[in-house]
């Protein structure tokens, strides 16, 4: 089983829905709206994980809300908050090593961003254009 199959099969396992698969480029979509998971992106390409979740698009970007970022990034259990490219997109960015991996370090992600998204919601959605 390849590790892109063995992901497949994890999330599968964990009552995601697969939205979008890319064989070729070895990338998942995956949504569960109960674990506030939209448009994922799983790209398991090479000998890394990587996930992503975009979180929100900045109304303002000052020194504030990257202190903040990282302050808030400092009790996350796995992952941490990023800025993309252009500074203007907040997203949740996990990456883990594909070699071992099992269905609860995939789920520990999840559960990290479900936490870290409840415990700062607010103050998520105060900083967000929409």
């Amino acid at each position: 089983m390849t590790n892109f199959e063995k992901v497949k099969h994890h999330l599968l396992d964990l009552g995601f829905e697969i939205t979008h698969e890319d064989t070729a480029e070895s990338i998942l979509i995956i949504q569960n709206e109960g674990k506030g998971i939209c448009n994922m992106m799983l790209d398991c390409e090479g000998d890394v994980l990587i996930v992503e979740q975009h979180i929100i698009d900045l109304k303002n970007q000052t020194e504030n809300i990257y202190k903040r970022l990282l302050q808030m990034n400092r009790s996350m259990i796995h992952g941490a908050f990023v800025l993309d490219e252009s500074g203007d997109k907040v997203l949740f960015r996990d990456t883990l090593a594909l070699e071992n991996l099992d269905r609860n370090e995939i789920d520990s992600t999840f559960t990290a961003l479900t936490i870290a998204l409840v415990e700062h919601q607010d103050e998520l959605k105060a900083n967000s254009k929409n």
